[in-house]
């Protein structure tokens, strides 16, 4: 067991844990964040996508040991301070980018991820980076246009 701390959506998060806990178990089984989903466990998926120090991460691929003293922040880290949801989660609600939902935290974080890299991304550059987010119900196109909506906004 080895003690791990870091922070977690702006708090304070440490716990005692075996060197083999994948950073997506540490957040929901440890933290109670269940909003980042584990899909494929190959990190084939993208429903597990959280930023470490500002980078995303496939948190199935990262053990939780590997973010010691890092910033972690999760689907639950997005809303606004006061519990509305950001532009990007109101994009993706008024354009129905999402169906079962499943896939959605980790669309809304690589989407965050890829308007700071790019804020004006045409439909291309969109599909391109959302190679790594699987979704099995919406076929994409009301993903791309929550996207493009929110980089409107």
């Amino acid at each position: 067991m080895a003690k791990v701390s870091m922070s977690v959506n702006g708090k304070p998060a440490e716990a005692e844990v075996e060197g083999r806990l994948l950073l997506s178990h540490f957040l929901r089984d440890n933290l109670g964040l269940t909003g980042t989903h584990i899909g494929c466990d190959t990190s084939q998926c993208g429903t597990c996508v959280v930023h470490v120090d500002g980078k995303v991460v496939k948190s199935c691929t990262m053990f939780a040991a590997e973010a010691e003293g890092k910033e972690v922040t999760t689907i639950e880290g997005m809303a606004n301070p006061d519990g509305s949801l950001s532009k990007i989660q109101a994009a993706f609600q008024t354009h129905h980018g999402l169906q079962c939902g499943f896939c959605t935290p980790g669309m809304v974080m690589s989407t965050v991820a890829l308007l700071k890299q790019n804020p004006d991304p045409s439909e291309t550059e969109i599909r391109d980076y959302l190679e790594g987010n699987i979704c099995r119900c919406t076929g994409y196109h009301n993903i791309v246009k929550a996207i493009q909506s929110a980089a409107a906004s």
